[in-house]
């Protein structure tokens, strides 16, 4: 499938903001859309983004609705998720996947919007960008300024590299590889395993992350995917940030082993420590491009999203 990147941001530009599973930090949401203005931005919010049904932001279609609008809205350029949480993978069966491909824009968010990210892409083939969302990242008072760097990349084509000098990196299997740069959270990957969105792994990078999972469910989800085959099918391991993945119990394994365990018998060129997930900083990147993993200069060159 040929590869839609979506048109660059300008200034003046406006911007839809929506919330695709979970109801949004209030405060936080509004302190996000303010930085998007900062941007010299215009914003439209979607018409659920306020409510609240149990943990979800409105009824499916309610949050659908908002979705399809978005793409549909010739004056939107780019779209953001409000915050991530749970249920995008309730829409994904009733998205109007040709519509997207034939109105191709920005599309922003991470941790469960990584079902809508890997389903849209592998439907219409629109590059998106896994980054830190308005409510749940750049809204708090504490947001790291590479955080919010990271919406740089929406206004100008240029290459995220990323090497050792934005954190630790360590090389789990050592080489070269090269590809197109998928993933994000683990959790919503092996969700997608025997659905028709079922992530495809092969001659790719794969990126992982996940956030309040103890080993031994990591240790689950890595197996499944490795049974799936999907471990053996890459090209490279890129391991972002495992936040409070500590066990509850003892005896554990450690999430280091877990990961080391499964990376190491894929035996494709690997490096973790990535700033990239429920983290702060949180790194954004594009997925779907091409990217290359340099465990030798412990380097991950993505290119640019935008044309």
């Amino acid at each position: 499938m040929r590869l839609l990147k979506p048109n660059r941001l300008i200034k003046g530009d406006t911007v839809g903001v929506i919330a695709p599973a979970s109801p949004p930090n209030k405060k936080n949401l509004e302190s996000g859309i303010e930085f998007l203005k900062g941007l010299g931005l215009r914003v439209k919010v979607g018409k659920s983004v306020e409510k609240i049904y149990g943990y979800l932001a409105g009824s499916d279609q309610e949050r659908l609705d908002d979705l399809h609008a978005m793409f549909l809205d010739s004056e939107v350029e780019a779209i953001f998720c409000a915050c991530g949480g749970y249920g995008t993978a309730r829409l994904a069966a009733n998205i109007e996947y040709e519509m997207i491909k034939a109105n191709p824009k920005i599309f922003w968010g991470y941790s469960d919007i990584t079902f809508l990210h890997t389903a849209i892409r592998q439907e219409t083939g629109l590059i998106t960008f896994h980054g830190p969302m308005l409510g749940s990242d750049i809204g708090k008072e504490d947001v790291h300024p590479l955080s919010k760097e990271g919406f740089q990349q929406l206004f100008e084509p240029t290459d995220v590299v990323y090497s050792k000098l934005f954190s630790s990196l360590e090389t789990l299997v050592e080489g070269v590889a090269s590809g197109e740069l998928i993933g994000g959270n683990l959790s919503l990957l092996v969700s997608t395993l025997g659905t028709p969105y079922e992530i495809d792994t092969k001659e790719k990078l794969l990126f992982i992350e996940d956030v309040n999972e103890e080993p031994r469910s990591v240790d689950r989800m890595l197996n499944q995917l490795k049974m799936a085959g999907k471990l053996d099918d890459v090209n490279g391991i890129v391991i972002g940030d495992f936040c409070d993945c500590t066990s509850k119990r003892d005896p554990s394994l450690t999430l280091e082993e877990v990961i080391n365990h499964y990376v190491l018998s894929a035996n494709k060129p690997a490096l973790k420590g990535f700033l990239m997930g429920h983290c702060n900083p949180h790194v954004s990147i594009p997925l779907g491009v091409q990217a290359t993993l340099n465990t030798n200069e412990k380097r991950l060159i993505v290119e640019s999203g935008i044309v």
